[in-house]
């Protein structure tokens, strides 16, 4: 039954970062604000759905925290789940740099610490806040919305927040576009913290919100 769930996360992470690979080094600079976020967010959309009743199509450590934080997800499986979608992301890096071989990419700007600190934060907040509600929730169960809600959420930071911290909301997208020189290699630590912080804080506001839902 691991094994199967594992399998699955590695798969839809692999697709979500082939995904923001392909559409970053390939979209022209006129739309590369808007090309991306759209085919990412409908990537993590379709892969929701896809996996969403095998293994809870997470395809981020920050939401596989927070449902653990939540009580839907068991503590035993945190780990394996964090290295599956790692995994999942750093093939997907070295295939969409294959794909992409000889497309020259720019080299990543470093960004303002404190702002791409909060950016991150916020949205990995918002999207751990989506899933745990619209995935989780007993008042939302059997519903057919979810996988829309969580994609579309990724799509809006990526829209607000991208030019300012990248937009990746998910530590395993941050370790593939840091493998393909999408952000800047030193400051992909701001990633890991602050959205492993965003899904804990999102846990926490879950249980909080909704004291009778165990």
């Amino acid at each position: 039954m691991l094994a199967r769930k594992l399998v699955t996360e590695a798969i839809g992470t692999f697709f979500l970062v082939l995904t923001v690979g392909c559409t970053v080094i390939l979209s022209s600079d006129a739309s590369k604000g808007i090309i991306p976020p759209l085919a990412i967010g409908s990537a993590l959309m379709v892969m929701v759905y896809a996996g969403g009743h095998i293994s809870g199509g997470h395809y981020n450590p920050a939401v596989t925290l927070a449902a653990t934080v939540r009580g839907r997800h068991p503590v035993s499986e945190l780990i394996p789940y964090w290295i599956a979608q790692i995994l999942g992301g750093l093939l997907a890096a070295a295939v969409a740099m294959f794909l992409t071989a000889g497309v020259a990419v720019a080299a990543p700007a470093p960004p303002d610490v404190a702002k791409a600190l909060v950016a991150e934060f916020l949205f990995t907040f918002a999207l751990a806040f989506v899933v745990l509600n619209s995935a989780t929730a007993k008042a939302t169960s059997g519903n057919s919305f979810y996988g829309l809600a969580i994609g579309f959420t990724v799509l809006t930071g990526a829209f607000a927040v991208g030019s300012i911290s990248g937009g990746a909301f998910n530590p395993a997208v941050a370790l593939g576009a840091m493998a393909m020189n999408l952000i800047d290699r030193p400051s992909v630590w701001i990633h890991v913290v602050a959205d492993l912080a965003g899904g804990f804080v999102a846990g926490l506001a879950f249980l909080y919100l909704h004291p009778d839902d165990k």
